[in-house]
Formats: structure tokens, sequence, C-alpha cells
């Protein structure tokens, strides 16, 4: 930095913040630091006293940190997203809609590696809602050199770094199974679980049918429901290895391809996942998600009702991060669960 006169100082950026004291109204900051003086500024300048200032010296090399922060904004921003206006080098990207956050992990990785460089985002994989805030970008320094944003570019590629996936199924039906539900010895406690859920999503539970524990009823059900146009079906219960638990099998019977019958999460570790070659998708729920809070369940569902197609790697990963606490006080998604 260097000492030069006020007048000079257009063009320059501010190493320190100046302060404005009016007595009983007011002392504040009336630039911060980092602001870009502006012709308009110097008479507001000389008014508070400031006939010299510190400022940093920019050149065709340096970008100040409002500017780079444009560029950090630009790698990141996509469809269905908002940005704010830059302010002290800092620039915060929202949601537009209702969706699926997601982020290229291993590039935002390598741009974070970048000395002097910062972007923070949500987790990928994340349920969010309009106006929700997903992002914030700047650069550490007042200035930093051109050559390196170029590495940023460089090593962010064409594509952006975070995308926004909204909500795309609409119309769910449910295969509730079970003698004791059938046969009407117990009430059905399992729908009205899943609906609630399903709605978060936008997702209307529009066909509902109920069958006994008959491995070729429930493949009926699974696919009637396919039939009427579902565009994901849901089957509750009978997924353990107990002899009258009939569900895992009628779904391969249905013909929808397994993905995976067990996942490494707990509660949730008996959940089946299978896709139609139309890419619809079947959902085998296990037990606990009738009583338990958050499960395996909450952590694939936002994930499908954004059209996102999971593969096995994507249930295997869940491992990391996919023990429930089973706090006194359930604070999902505002928790570790489900986040590697």
């Amino acid at each position: 930095m260097k000492l030069i006169k006020t007048e000079d100082a257009v063009g320059h950026v501010l190493c320190h913040d100046i302060t404005q004291i009016i007595p009983g109204v007011t002392k504040d900051a009336r630039f911060r630091k980092g602001h870009v003086v502006t012709s308009e500024d110097i008479p507001v300048l000389l008014g508070l006293g400031k006939d010299n200032l510190y400022v940093w010296e920019k050149d065709d090399t340096m970008y100040h940190e409002n500017e780079a922060a444009e560029i950090l904004c630009s790698i990141c921003i996509n469809k269905h997203m908002d940005r704010s206006s830059v302010k002290e080098g800092k620039i915060e990207i929202s949601a537009a809609c209702d969706g699926l956050f997601r982020v290229d992990v291993e590039r935002l990785n390598a741009i974070n590696d970048i000395d002097q460089i910062m972007i923070a985002t949500r987790h990928s994989e994340s349920a969010v809602k309009k106006g929700d805030k997903l992002l914030g970008t700047r650069v550490i320094p007042l200035v930093i050199k051109k050559e390196k944003m170029e590495l940023v570019k460089k090593t962010a590629g064409e594509k952006p770094l975070c995308e926004l996936l909204p909500y795309r199924i609409r119309k769910a039906g449910i295969v509730t199974t079970g003698n004791e539900v059938f046969y009407g010895r117990i009430q059905d406690t399992f729908t009205p679980v899943v609906t609630e859920k399903l709605e978060k999503y936008q997702i209307e539970a529009t066909d509902h049918i109920t069958v006994n524990d008959d491995k070729s009823k429930i493949t009926e059900a699974i696919l009637e429901l396919k039939k009427r146009g579902c565009e994901l079906i849901i089957a509750t219960g009978g997924m353990s290895v107990d002899p009258d638990d009939q569900t895992p099998g009628a779904i391969k019977e249905s013909g929808a391809s397994v993905i995976a019958y067990g996942a490494p999460v707990l509660p949730g570790a008996m959940f089946c996942l299978a896709y139609f070659e139309d890419g619809t998708p079947v959902l085998g729920l296990p037990g606990c998600v009738m009583y338990s809070r958050a499960t395996i369940f909450d952590l694939i569902l936002p994930r499908v009702a954004a059209g996102v197609r999971i593969t096995r790697k994507d249930i295997t990963t869940l491992g990391n991060g996919g023990l429930c606490l089973g706090c006194e006080t359930c604070h999902f998604p505002s928790c570790g669960f489900g986040k590697s």
C-alpha cells in the first residue's frame, strides 16, 4: 500500500475503513476497506478530514476483490439460482426455486486448494427451499493477481460448479403390505407417514393398494400402479429376511432392476431400490420409516423427486455419516446424518 493525496485517489482501493461520526446519530464506516474510490467520493472524503489516504496501487496485473468475486460467482452459478450484489468482495447465491442442490465436490476442493480463494457451499445433495442460501464466494486479499484467477477458471472448466434441480416427480403410488393390515387386525399407520414425507417434495400419493403377504399379489400391485402412470412406486413393509416378508422378491419379480437391497444406513438398512426400464423408481421401505424421525427414505427421496438416477455407489457412499444418533430432540436435516 502507499499514501497518496485524496484528490489523486480515484480508481484506487482503500486499505482501511473510514469512519463517519455524526454526534447522536451514527458512528460507522462511511467507506469500507476494499472500496474503489470514485470522483464523487472525493468531496465526501475531504469533508471527513481525509486529505491523504492509504491505498492499494491497482495495476493491469491485479483484480480488485469485487472483480475477483464476480469471477468466482460466474463459475458457480447455474439455472434456478439468484445472486446477490457484490459487497466487500463477497457474493452470495440463493435458490430461485425448491429443489435438490448439488455440488461437484472434487472440483470445489481443487478450487479451494488455490491459495487466497474461498467458495463455501451447503452440503451437496441438500434439499432446499426457494430463497435458501446456497453458497458464498470471495477472495482473501483486497487485490489478487489476474493469473491466479485465470487458474481458477481453468480448474473450474466450462461446466458450472453447482446445480439446482427442481422437483420433477408429481404422482406416486403406494403398496401397503402385510396380513395384519390387509385383514384389518391393525390400522395402517405407515401410509400417512409416507404421504406426509412425499408432500414435502410436491409429490401427491394418488394411488394406494393394500395387499397381504403374498409375493404374487405384491408384484401385481406394483405393476398395476405402473400401469396407472405412477412416476414413483413405494412398497411399505415386508422388507426383512423373515419368511413372511415378501416385498424384495416381489419387486424383483415385477421386472424392475434392483440397484440395491440393503444400505449402510441406520435406520434403514433393509431399504430396497429398483428401476423399471423406463426409469420409474421403485422403493421398498423398511418398517423404521414408520416410526423414526429420519431414515434412509429422507436421504434418498429428495434425489428421487428431482429425477436423479441413483446408483449403487450413491447408496454405498452413504455409510460415512449414515448413522443417525437418535437425538432426544431431532434437528434433521440440520445435523450430520447422511452427510459425508
